[in-house]
């Protein structure tokens, strides 16, 4: 035995070294391979977990491309018509101009959008409050700019000219408006997220409620700042305008509704419970001579003194989507 034991350590110290048989010790030379081939799935783990990359892109990714895509295009162009003209008078005319400020101040906002981060939890707003706002301004400026430019041109110049002109500069004329409106319409108002029903999240107008059933919580946010936290119990859905009627008693919405033609149409609710006075009327739905209808989420909490029955929102129900939302957060609030 002493023998066999001796020609195993010769063995271990002429496959694995020395150094690897003094950390090992007294193991049997029959586990050694199993250890070995441990280790390196281990190692090969780790290099597979190092090289993974995520396929999907965070919410929000896009559209800070897309604005620095247009800034990017924006700053070559006006470089280009300045390399076209003397470097002292083009900064000569740059100092004594107002608007080539703006423009210098929009530019740089819209290229390197401090403070952007694409999060998931903020799919539609990933820059913060206050850049959306100053790029809303500066491309509302410049959207009235180029737009009165390019009126005053073709009406001076002409029809003909103006497509001549249009051509020579490459569509510039065309494109200049078009870039700054596309920037107004990224940065627009619009709430947090689209609507999920079953994730108690709504979505009306440019506000986004969040229904938390376990703590009978709501919060509120107005784009992508929060408006506040309240109790469930104690907010209500009201439809001004006229909308509803007296009536508290609970209806039952099915799954089909009766559109105007006959046709069943899927409803996005299934069964729900949900008061007469959330249906809104006819005439609010009919055409746009009739003013838009509206809806308010209002909070009436005994403990604030001096605030019952406050107005925590008043938003108008511009498409189908507001509509089927309000209606879901009613029956969410009564049901909390």
């Amino acid at each position: 035995m002493r023998a066999a034991h001796l020609a195993g350590n010769l063995l271990k110290v002429a496959f694995w070294g020395e150094g690897t048989v003094s950390r090992l010790g007294n193991i049997p030379i029959m586990a050694l391979p199993q250890i070995w081939l441990r280790r390196r799935h281990r190692q090969e783990d780790a290099l597979a977990r190092t090289k993974e990359t995520r396929a999907n892109t965070a919410p929000g990714a896009g559209t800070i491309f897309a604005l620095r895509a247009i800034g990017l295009v924006i700053l070559a162009r006006w470089l280009f018509s300045m390399s076209q003209m003397d470097i002292v008078s083009s900064l000569a005319a740059m100092a004594s101009s107002p608007w080539a400020c703006i423009n210098l101040v929009f530019l740089f906002l819209l290229i390197f959008l401090p403070g952007a981060r694409a999060q998931a939890e903020r799919p539609f707003h990933p820059l913060p409050q206050w850049l959306r706002q100053a790029l809303r301004l500066f491309a509302f400026l410049g959207f009235l700019f180029a737009a009165f430019s390019v009126g005053a041109f073709v009406w001076s110049a002409g029809g003909r000219r103006a497509l001549h002109a249009v051509a020579a500069t490459n569509g510039w004329l065309v494109a200049a408006p078009a870039l700054y409106a596309a920037v107004l319409w990224i940065c627009r108002p619009r709430a947090l997220w689209r609507t999920n029903v079953a994730a108690r999240r709504f979505a009306i107008g440019r506000y986004a409620i969040a229904v938390d059933v376990a703590t009978r919580t709501v919060v509120v946010w107005v784009e992508s700042r929060k408006l506040g936290q309240y109790d469930a119990r104690e907010l209500s859905v009201r439809w001004p305008d006229g909308q509803g009627g007296a009536v508290a008693a609970p209806v039952a919405v099915p799954a089909a509704v009766l559109d105007a033609s006959g046709a069943a149409a899927p409803a996005t609710l299934t069964t729900a419970s949900i008061s007469a006075s959330a249906v809104p009327g006819a005439a609010a739905q009919s055409g746009w001579l009739h003013r838009r209808p509206k809806v308010e989420l209002l909070w009436d909490s005994p403990a604030a003194a001096g605030h019952n029955h406050q107005t925590v929102f008043r938003a108008p129900l511009v498409t189908e989507g507001d509509r089927v939302a309000a209606r879901a957060l009613d029956t969410s609030l009564r049901q909390a």
